[in-house]
């Protein structure tokens, strides 16, 4: 048994004798109880999984509303250095681990590569000016991709995730190289999106990713994973655009909701993203003494809320 984060973070430890009479009290209610605490304890581990990318959508919404326009310091230089000093402030306090760091500058190595190819070919803009920044490209936006590989980090080790069937990682790291190569190529030669869609489903068709909130595995497919993920991408998304971090050409006149079409895209970037976190975790088999017992017994040997 891996040991909890809360033996990382002391402020979390101090919950641990409160949640554990919080699991029993519900538990002894019967599968209803059982039900709610592991609704209860999805949530929470859920939201500590988002920490880096909740702050970052706050602070896009908090500047866009009550930064001073007149500020000596332009709003997305303001966000760039407010974005290391959260990064620094996670590992300071041990709420982020060194690994997760580590995913999360490779996210922003790679994300910001794109970005400085997709605003010179005008996909989208920063309208605002800065100081801190690449070509049109302001460096906080490196922290916004680096968010979606700090929540997959977090969560794989959250919910302790296991896989079945789960495609040898040649063949993912080969199909998200196709994918990342079509988010350029596709302005000069045909969009092969629809096939690399195609190539996804072949590929992970028959993987299950099995995680644990309590005391036994759950399981669901893993491209219905990739589907919610990048949904709830798609969201953040829409706040970055209403906050006016970024717009695309048909929000230039006025704010509207991101087109669902872009459900797509950020399908495809779920791949990129989910093969480069499976890269430094190595996705681990569900073997069968990880499953629950038929009776759905199981000791509650560890009832952290964030383990």
């Amino acid at each position: 048994m891996r040991h909890p984060a809360a033996n990382d973070w002391p402020l979390i430890a101090r919950l641990q004798h409160w949640e554990s009479r919080l699991a029993g009290n519900l538990a002894g209610r019967g599968r209803f109880g059982v039900a709610l605490y592991e609704f209860f304890r999805f949530g929470v581990k859920q939201a500590w999984a988002c920490l880096f990318g909740g702050l970052m959508c706050a602070l896009l919404l908090a500047t866009h509303w009550w930064y001073p326009s007149d500020a000596v310091l332009a709003r997305y230089d303001f966000l760039t250095l407010a974005a290391f000093a959260i990064q620094a402030v996670l590992l300071a306090l041990r709420m982020e681990t060194w690994d997760e760091a580590r995913v999360i500058l490779m996210f922003h190595v790679v994300g910001t590569c794109m970005e400085i190819f997709k605003t010179a070919a005008g996909s989208w803009v920063y309208p605002e000016p800065s100081v801190l920044r690449i070509g049109g490209v302001p460096l906080f936006t490196g922290f916004m991709y680096a968010a979606v590989g700090s929540y997959l980090a977090r969560v794989w080790r959250l919910f302790d995730f296991r896989f079945r069937a789960h495609p040898p990682l040649a063949a993912t790291a080969a199909l998200s190289v196709l994918i990342y190569v079509n988010f350029f190529a596709h302005h000069f030669v045909m969009d092969f999106r629809w096939a690399l869609f195609a190539l996804t489903g072949v590929l992970f068709a028959r993987t299950w990713v099995y995680f644990r909130i309590w005391r036994d595995y759950r399981r669901m497919p893993l491209l219905l994973g990739f589907v919610l993920v990048a949904l709830f991408i798609w969201f953040a998304e829409n706040i970055g655009t209403f906050a006016n971090a970024w717009r695309y050409p048909n929000q230039a006149q006025a704010w509207q909701l991101v087109s669902i079409a872009k459900l797509g895209s950020w399908f495809l970037l779920m791949i990129i993203s989910y093969v480069m976190v499976s890269v430094v975790n190595r996705p681990r088999p569900i073997e069968a003494a990880d499953l629950p017992a038929a009776d759905g017994a199981r000791p509650a040997s560890n009832t952290s809320l964030i383990s």
